[in-house]
């Protein structure tokens, strides 16, 4: 008596299908925070316009001011080598919904704000290592590529903004996070 064998095509098929509806990452875990902001100032990142090496008169060169880099080049980078950005929404927001006679402008104005982006988040990397995305309410997604020397343990994180002035209207807040590991 013979087997019956599976088509090659079928099998591969339906291990397609199966990896497809199947669910490969963790779920996402809800946790309260607290969350501070930060911004590129040099308030926030501790740096300063030139050198005393020559005499401020680099004014165009920033330097590391405080910590153990003091006096190295800042270059505004993250602590895993990305420039941090504030989360933008996209196309598909709710505000092209509460504003849609702003969505011919954008197309043509600003089409690369058509797919939303995760913003920089600095946090412990002992708990939340590289890459692992979070939800904050009233903030968006974001995306940890930063450690902070201030951020320490696993219920704090710093929130990055483009303006000072928005850092500080953030201010500190405890909220639920949604965390995605990956």
């Amino acid at each position: 008596m013979r087997k019956k064998q599976i088509p090659s095509g079928l099998l591969l098929f339906s291990i397609l299908l199966c990896f497809f509806f199947s669910s490969c990452s963790k779920k996402p875990v809800s946790r309260t925070m607290e969350t501070t902001a930060y911004c590129g100032c040099s308030k926030c990142c501790s740096w300063e316009r030139g050198s005393w090496t020559y005499m401020k008169l680099d004014f165009w060169n920033r330097y590391v001011s405080a910590g153990k880099g003091t006096g190295r080049d800042y270059t505004g980078q993250t602590a895993n080598g990305a420039y941090p950005e504030e989360p933008e929404e996209g196309f598909f927001s709710m505000d092209s919904l509460q504003r849609p006679w702003m969505i011919p402008t954008r197309l043509v104005l600003f089409p690369w704000y058509f797919l939303p982006e995760d913003g920089t988040i600095a946090a412990d990397t002992k708990y939340y290592p590289f890459g692992t995305r979070m939800y904050i309410p009233g903030y968006g997604w974001g995306i940890v590529e930063d450690r902070g020397s201030a951020i320490k343990g696993p219920d704090r994180i710093d929130l990055y903004f483009d303006s000072h002035a928005d850092a500080l209207q953030w201010g500190r807040r405890k909220l639920p996070v949604i965390i995605e590991k990956h």
